[in-house]
């Protein structure tokens, strides 16, 4: 272990996005001079390489998400850094090392303070970029397939979503447990990514309905329908899901929150399945702490592989969002703020 005080590594401020107003068109956003985070015997100071944007990162700056944090505030909930500063209190650490984890927002700033003991050294294969892209989106698609859904081998998942992080981290973990994967898109041009990437077993251009092709497919419905979308998407799922069938909800990315008359799961016999991974490690610590154990072991073995869209300067930011907020994104989009 090596013990550093933070003021002789870091300067007193630092650059980051702070998002100081609800707004649309992300208006309530900028660049600014922040004051540097103090560390704590418990913590560790990183110098940011990498903060992983999420879908729910944007809705936050128009305060369309559930959590709504205290103004102003840095968004950006996944990050890997260098190690510049130890707790007191810290082992296993060091000054230099390269570690991953993730925190509620933070990670679009030059430094930030995360707690030792939700950090992890980052495996000798993977750039700050790849580590940054695991966390939420592998550990999203690991309780939803796995805890959630319990899919076995051999069963059919739909995939929504799938050219996203949350999308296409779920393609990649049902190949790797034996699913035989339809991955579901709105562009061909996406399509032809998730292919080059992880091989599913049936490819569908969702931008024209998707139901009667994924009956066709399976011999009557998908076993398991992992759905990211909401909206139209959900209404449309309900039409295409096997009996004992699982529809997981995982998010409203389309805007719209959709409904189901219960008579449907009723005469289909399906369930619809909640999917919070966060919350679901905050009720069960214990299973939250399996499941990230699980994940990094499965990356660690390059089982499955994060895949990055692109990475971009702070001063870039806007460039970012917009591409996540125009749908063109094929994995995970990647903010440096180092650059």
């Amino acid at each position: 272990m090596a013990t550093s005080d933070a003021t002789s590594v870091a300067p007193e401020t630092m650059r980051a996005l702070s998002v100081s107003q609800i707004a649309e068109s992300f208006e309530g956003c900028s660049v600014r001079d922040v004051p540097v985070p103090k560390l704590d015997e418990t913590g560790l100071l990183l110098k940011i390489r990498a903060g992983s944007l999420g879908f729910p990162d944007l809705l936050m700056t128009r305060g369309g998400y559930q959590y709504k944090p205290t103004l102003p505030f840095i968004p950006g909930g996944d990050v890997a850094g260098e190690v510049v500063a130890v707790g007191s209190k810290v082992s296993g650490f060091s000054i230099g090392d390269r570690v991953v984890t993730a925190g509620v927002g933070g990670a679009f700033a030059e430094y930030g303070v995360y707690p030792a003991a939700r950090a992890r050294k980052i495996p000798d294969h993977l750039d700050y970029a790849e580590a940054a892209s695991v966390g939420s989106a592998y550990v999203t698609a690991y309780v939803a397939l796995i805890r959630r859904a319990n899919i076995k081998e051999g069963e059919w998942l739909l995939v929504h979503g799938a050219a996203g992080g949350v999308g296409l981290a779920a393609v990649d973990l049902g190949k790797h447990l034996g699913a035989k994967v339809i991955a579901a898109a709105s562009s061909d041009e996406k399509l032809k990514a998730i292919k080059e990437a992880y091989q599913p077993d049936v490819l569908i251009n969702s931008s024209n309905g998707f139901r009667e092709q994924v009956k066709e497919v399976t011999g009557g419905g998908a076993d398991v329908i992992y759905d990211p979308v909401g909206g139209d998407v959900f209404d449309e799922s309900v039409r295409c899901i096997a009996f004992d069938g699982r529809l997981l909800v995982v998010g409203f990315a389309s805007g719209r929150i959709p409904s189901v008359s219960v008579n449907m799961p009723l005469i289909k016999g399906f369930s619809v399945v909640g999917v919070r991974a966060g919350e679901y490690g905050r009720r069960f610590p214990e299973k939250g702490r399996e499941n990230l154990d699980e994940v990094w072991r499965l990356v660690g073995e390059r089982a499955v592989t994060p895949h990055v869209h692109g990475v971009y300067a702070l001063d870039d930011w806007r460039k970012a969002f917009e591409e996540m907020d125009g749908r063109r994104v094929i994995g995970r989009v990647i903010i440096d703020p180092s650059k």
